[in-house]
């Protein structure tokens, strides 16, 4: 009965998603190319935010749940524009509390689907590797991979969610694991480097090697 609820108000939002995309699709394929050309660089992914004048901090918090969710928008250049417009703490805040909500709701999106439906898009196989793997290292197997910034969040959140991992782990794991990455990507905002790529690139090497001689030594 409750697996028959759920596909009825899935097919429910899916249908009115269709609608909605129907009558509006011009618009909001426009948003989408909008959206695409702000973040192509971190100055034009500033400037898109700072246009929103006041209202920049929620729409900037907007954009980093939605490209958590679905949107293909590099979250980093969020976070450096944040760093920029609102200064190192209030900046590393913003990023940090609406990642935490973006991460919050792709677990929640795959949780409710459930492994049933994910095994539609993944093996089963491969599903049961990660349950075991997550068994095995719980809630470090999380906050490992929140630690490589070249492994993308938003995979990692709904693979929790798909999991027999529980939110509270994985929420804290979560939370402690960007924490770098975000400060990093915030005083670098605010300093405006012109070297950012090669402190990113040096700052990536060292979280994977340390985590790869915390592994060997597991």
């Amino acid at each position: 009965m409750e697996h028959r609820k759920r596909r009825i108000i899935l097919l429910l939002v899916m249908s009115i998603g269709f609608v909605f995309g129907g009558v509006y699709h011009r618009q909001i394929w426009g948003y989408v190319l909008e959206l695409t050309a702000a973040f192509q660089s971190i100055e034009t992914a500033r400037a898109y935010i700072a246009g929103y004048g006041a209202l920049a901090p929620v729409v900037s918090a907007i954009l980093m749940v939605f490209q958590s969710v679905i949107a293909p928008l590099p979250a980093f250049l969020i976070t450096f524009a944040n760093g920029t417009l609102f200064g190192f703490w209030w900046g590393s805040l913003l990023s940090w509390s609406s990642s935490m909500v973006g991460a919050a709701l792709c677990f929640y999106i795959a949780r409710y689907l459930g492994i049933q439906r994910i095994t539609q898009f993944i093996s089963q196989p491969v599903v049961d590797k990660a349950n075991n793997f997550v068994e095995k290292y719980g809630t470090y197997a999380i906050l490992i991979a929140r630690l490589m910034p070249f492994i993308s969040f938003d995979v990692i959140s709904y693979f929790a969610g798909a999991t027999r991992m529980r939110f509270l782990g994985f929420w804290i794991a979560t939370g402690i694991g960007q924490m770098p990455a975000t400060l990093v990507y915030s005083y670098l905002g605010e300093s405006a480097s012109p070297h950012i790529k090669w402190i990113l690139f040096a700052f990536g090497v060292v979280i994977a090697i340390s985590i790869v001689k915390w592994l060997i030594r597991k």
